[in-house]
């Protein structure tokens, strides 16, 4: 799977992952829905350093289409909450 971390590029992730990011999206979802900006904080930049850990950056000039896209580590709960779809940022 091809994720696009917003002003990163793209990094891909073996679908044996989705458990463990699955996991931490809904510990994001739950830190948007209280409105706890420190929580959201710590959680989005878990979600994201657990996609860095776990994926294979491409290389710049690669054009995969993206299946996920993430928010930057900077984006706001609002942009999150946006973002979100019925599954979260993270389908599965």
């Amino acid at each position: 799977m091809i994720v696009r971390i917003m002003g990163e590029g793209q990094i891909e992730i073996d679908e044996a992952d989705i458990d463990a990011l699955n996991a931490l999206d809904q510990e994001l979802e739950q830190a948007i829905e209280s409105g706890d900006e420190e929580t959201f904080r710590a959680k989005l930049n878990a979600l994201l350093d657990k996609v860095r850990q776990v994926g294979r950056p491409l290389p710049p000039d690669s054009l995969e289409p993206s299946e996920l896209i993430l928010p930057p580590s900077d984006a706001s709960i609002e942009e999150v909450r946006e973002m979100l779809g019925d599954t979260g940022l993270i389908p599965g």
